[in-house]
């Protein structure tokens, strides 16, 4: 017996993720279920699309690695993205061949699945109708999706079991040298610089994630990598309280901590 779905709106009802969709999938529902890490979208209760911060795009995908160049993309997603048809527009502008995109793009959806899927728990909301500006490209079963889950998480744990790897900045241990590896996997630690995350090294790589993911955790495996402490918190100056005008008070560190709030500001 699943547990129904979430509601557009509600809250958290305590079951999985998995079962979210298993009941979607038996309900043969159409719309968005958004997790704690990313969105399924659904169609006829198939997934057609996955999304995830921590996996890139298809569009980064496809432009990094040459096979569609940016301008081509935008040019699709200008023409298209409003009719939800954007992997059509593609195809039927000799952008791209069928084969190719729906290569890429199930290659893409397995990623961002595993991300979406690696914290097993309740389902944030599902919004019922809700499409993805790319439309369908090939719609995959949810226990497919959840199959190929399953199968990377085993297959990673068993190569290094710690999942931090997967989301963290990552730094390089002291003396590593890419020389010395394979070549994907040396280009895989050239990459590694204290602030990137396994997205991003992917992303620059224009790699999947999965086969980044694998990479990075041989090296966690070998003592190579790990993930990058946190940055330390900014220093509070303390500047004692001092006396304006008569009769008034004027408290610097209010002051000071105005300044450091425009300075988040500005660099947001």
């Amino acid at each position: 017996m699943t547990t129904a779905a979430p509601i557009e709106g509600s809250a958290p009802t305590g079951g999985s993720v998995p079962a979210a969709l298993g009941s979607l999938a038996a309900d043969r529902a159409t719309g968005a279920l958004s997790t704690e890490s990313g969105v399924f979208y659904l169609a006829a209760g198939h997934v057609v699309h996955v999304e995830s911060v921590y996996s890139p795009d298809l569009g980064d995908l496809l432009t990094r690695s040459g096979a569609l160049p940016a301008d081509g993309w935008w040019e699709a997603v200008e023409r298209a993205g409003a009719r939800h048809r954007v992997g059509r527009q593609l195809v039927d502008s000799g952008r791209l061949t069928e084969g190719a995109l729906e290569l890429c793009h199930t290659g893409a959806l397995f990623d961002a699945a595993y991300f979406a899927l690696a914290q097993d728990t309740a389902a944030l909301r599902f919004r019922p109708e809700a499409a993805h500006w790319l439309g369908a490209v090939r719609p995959v079963p949810v226990h497919s999706v959840l199959r190929e889950s399953r199968r990377r998480r085993d297959l990673l744990h068993r190569i290094w079991p710690d999942p931090t790897v997967d989301t963290a900045p990552l730094t390089r241990a002291s003396g590593a040298d890419p020389a010395d590896l394979p070549p994907r996997r040396g280009r895989t630690l050239a990459r590694v610089d204290g602030a990137s995350t396994a997205a991003q090294i992917a992303s620059a790589l224009a790699c999947r994630t999965f086969h980044t993911l694998v990479e990075l955790r041989r090296l966690a495996a070998a003592g190579l990598i790990t993930p990058a402490p946190p940055p330390p918190p900014p220093p509070v100056a303390t500047v004692p309280h001092g006396t304006g005008e008569a009769g008034s008070t004027w408290d610097e560190p209010d002051t000071a901590l105005l300044r450091r709030l425009l300075d988040a500001l500005e660099a947001l």
